[in-house]
């Protein structure tokens, strides 16, 4: 009796000590006043990290405190089950002469065996369920982003709220020097943000409720910032949302988490968490910056221009599949180099680049890229037709033939 009063008391102390960590777990990004000083200055994993990323929406830390509380719950069983075990094989084996009872069917014990799992259960549940009903509602957002994923790059477009109509793709921006290849080691040295940094990041404001609307162009991504506690995936013909407000301001970095396709390692995600007053800065920023890059359509560009251009849309979106020598991936992806299609009538790559095309002659499908502008288009397809070993009897395409085509 004596032995079973003080296990209870150790399962008690255990269970005052698993309740209390929520609450500290929830102080430890805010005690640090920002969530940079909180990872370091990385806003993303940091070396000998044993337990989640601290916190930076609420969210995140009702996610962090149930993670902790259900650690001290799963202690405190563990602790108990294998402490009454090999208690009872120490004090009750045969050598010290005990031996074994003859009682069965004791109802105190089947009793207490469905109730106590049962408590355990609710205990659990209860808390859980309030963060997950709390994670779905995206109701009453501030600003709505659209997020598109693609192999291997995010596109944004910002639908509603301060910064409506920015439009943008986020791609890797890492150095291939410091990455290398099969084969070959990296030729410089590797940054602090190695594989977590990108050319264009996401820019929201603090304390605003920030909702994201989820899908995918060719194949299943997953949109993912840990210290947000958001993980959605992004479904080819189908919209998922979710949502985070950021308690701090920051930069905090994510990646595609799910498994899709070769260059899965090579999607990344920052947002950066700004002020108002700066988030207002880069929203009139952005939209000039917008309307500097949007040619005119009915502007009529040379040959030269036009591959000078395309060669730079190319090497940002196209070489990761086709490669720099237009030579594509045997049984992955397309060649560009002595491709009927881009030897041939415009028209028909025009279309291929509008709506994208499943020809079944290799698994991944050519994806539709009409959110590039219509000299993108336009330079990308003339870079293409007269490069490498192709020499295309129509060489040319001017944007308004693709606005044309749009129609």
């Amino acid at each position: 009796m004596k032995h079973a009063k003080r296990l209870q008391a150790l399962m008690l102390g255990l269970s005052m000590l698993a309740a209390g960590m929520p609450a500290w777990a929830a102080e430890t990004a805010a005690s640090t006043g920002t969530y940079a000083a909180a990872t370091g200055g990385t806003g993303g994993p940091v070396a000998n990290e044993l337990t989640l990323q601290p916190p930076a929406t609420q969210i995140a830390t009702e996610v962090y405190s149930l993670h902790n509380w259900m650690m001290g719950v799963c202690l405190v069983i563990f602790i108990a089950v294998f402490g009454v075990m090999f208690y009872s094989i120490f004090k009750h084996r045969k050598s010290l002469g005990h031996k074994p009872a003859t009682f069965h069917e004791s109802t105190a014990v089947e009793v207490a065996w469905t109730i106590v799992p049962f408590l355990i259960v609710i205990g659990m549940a209860l808390p859980a369920t309030r963060t997950v009903v709390g994670m779905k509602d995206t109701s009453n957002a501030d600003i709505t982003i659209k997020v598109t994923g693609m192999q291997w790059k995010w596109g944004y477009d910002y639908l509603k709220g301060e910064g409506e109509g920015i439009s943008f793709l986020s791609n890797l921006s890492t150095p291939r020097s410091q990455v290398g290849a099969p084969g070959f080691e990296p030729t410089e040295k590797r940054g602090d943000n190695y594989l977590m940094e990108v050319d264009n990041e996401v820019v929201v404001p603090v304390h605003r409720k920030i909702r994201l609307i989820t899908t995918a162009n060719d194949v299943i991504h997953s949109w993912s910032i840990p210290a947000f506690a958001v993980k959605q995936d992004a479904i080819p013909g189908f919209v998922r949302d979710t949502w985070f407000k950021a308690e701090h301001t920051g930069t905090f970095r994510g990646y595609c988490s799910e498994l899709c396709g070769k260059e899965h390692a090579f999607m990344p995600i920052v947002v950066r968490v700004v002020t108002d007053a700066e988030y207002k800065t880069w929203v009139d920023g952005k939209k000039k910056e917008m309307a500097a890059l949007a040619d005119d359509p009915n502007k009529t560009w040379t040959i030269d221009e036009l591959k000078t251009k395309g060669e730079k849309v190319y090497n940002t979106n196209c070489v990761v599949c086709h490669q720099a020598n237009g030579k594509g991936v045997p049984a992955a992806f397309a060649p560009l180099d002595g491709s009927e299609v881009v030897n041939g009538p415009k028209a028909e790559q025009i279309n291929v680049l509008l709506h994208g095309k499943k020809s079944g002659k290799y698994p991944a499908e050519m994806p539709a890229w009409k959110q590039l502008s219509d000299t993108d288009i336009a330079a990308v397809i003339t870079y293409t037709r007269n490069s490498w070993s192709n020499k295309a009897a129509e060489n040319i395409v001017q944007p308004a033939e693709v606005v044309a085509a749009r129609k």
